[in-house]
């Protein structure tokens, strides 16, 4: 079994500030509004409240005063048969587990209401006041901690699906620029073996790029930057989808090249011709990356017109054939793409 306290990225620092920010905010606040007991429920709140997303920040603000409400229900019915003693305590978590499983609700809502609900006995006399309360108090911190991360540069999670849609752009010119290279040199069986499992896993890397997509398109949902930066997430969508049918048409011409393969193919005119056409392919996919400045590289596209030929090849013709057809598609996704 592995386990790690660590993860791979740290989460922004400036999220940290935010949910420190709000969760300082949310106990004074409540304090100040509700005397009584430490605002120990709204602290909390706003903490969790503050995320990645506004949308996300909504559902879980949303999510903690649900699962406050049910909790505090559930503390002050069985308090008020039971009191506050231990048995209590166990009644109510188990009770409010059930209730959350027969209402189908999230897993975060469930253990909401079940921790509520031990909060209450645990740390309250579960008086209806008491219980009032702490829902408000519950209300109070979660919009505190919306506010604040609405507040203070709502976040956008744009740069990792940028670097994302960049690595898969670099790994598919480079796919193609592979495949290119291996129609004009001989090939033994390992480097053929190889060739078709490298073509392979730039497919990995399309599915790799879905996630931070998604999590970017959810990022501007609530967010006041999101109707600006609304259009940036649209192209690196178009990009993926346009990379992806490339990579799709370009394992089919390795497979191709792999299954069909002789030592004479390099010297074929036609396969000449058509490793020209991937090198151009390849530049033309490059010109999607920025330059130095972070501009998109200025250069007119290489591969301008699809290959032609107008002769039935003397040989390997089943092969040629195949290969034609998927880079025309190559051609058509890339003069897609210039058009748009």
């Amino acid at each position: 079994m592995n386990v790690s306290l660590r993860t791979a990225r740290r989460s922004p620092l400036l999220q940290v500030a935010k949910s420190a920010l709000a969760t300082i905010a949310a106990w004074l606040i409540a304090g100040w509004l509700i005397p009584g007991p430490a605002p120990v429920f709204a602290a909390i709140a706003a903490l969790l409240t503050v995320q990645p997303s506004i949308s996300q920040s909504f559902g879980r603000g949303v999510e903690r005063t649900i699962g406050v409400i049910a909790g505090v229900i559930v503390a002050s019915a069985i308090a008020i048969v039971l009191g506050n003693g231990f048995w209590a305590i166990a009644l109510a978590v188990v009770c409010a587990l059930l209730l959350a499983w027969a209402l189908r609700a999230t897993p975060g809502t469930a253990n909401q209401v079940a921790i509520s609900a031990l909060l209450v006995l645990a740390l309250g006399t579960a008086t209806p006041g008491y219980a009032i309360d702490r829902i408000l108090e519950t209300a109070i911190g979660a919009a505190i901690g919306l506010i604040v991360n609405v507040a203070l540069v709502p976040p956008l999670a744009l740069e990792s699906a940028r670097a994302r849609v960049a690595t898969l752009t670099e790994e598919a010119a480079a796919a193609l620029d592979r495949l290119g290279a291996a129609l004009t040199t001989r090939q033994d069986p390992q480097a053929l073996h190889e060739l078709l499992t490298r073509a392979r896993a730039v497919r990995d890397t399309v599915a790799a790029a879905q996630t931070p997509l998604a999590d970017a398109r959810d990022s501007l949902a609530l967010n006041p930057r999101g109707r600006r930066l609304a259009t940036d997430v649209t192209a690196l969508e178009d990009d993926v989808q346009r990379l992806s049918a490339i990579v799709t048409h370009l394992i089919g011409m390795t497979r191709a090249f792999v299954d069909d393969y002789d030592d004479t193919i390099a010297t074929d005119p036609e396969a000449i011709a058509i490793a020209e056409q991937l090198r151009r392919a390849a530049h033309d996919v490059r010109l999607g990356l920025p330059a130095g400045d972070g501009a998109p590289l200025e250069e007119p596209p290489a591969l301008t017109r699809p290959l032609e030929v107008l002769t039935v090849p003397t040989s390997h013709w089943v092969l040629i054939g195949s290969l034609l057809i998927d880079l025309r598609r190559i051609h058509s996704a890339l003069a897609a793409s210039d058009e748009s």
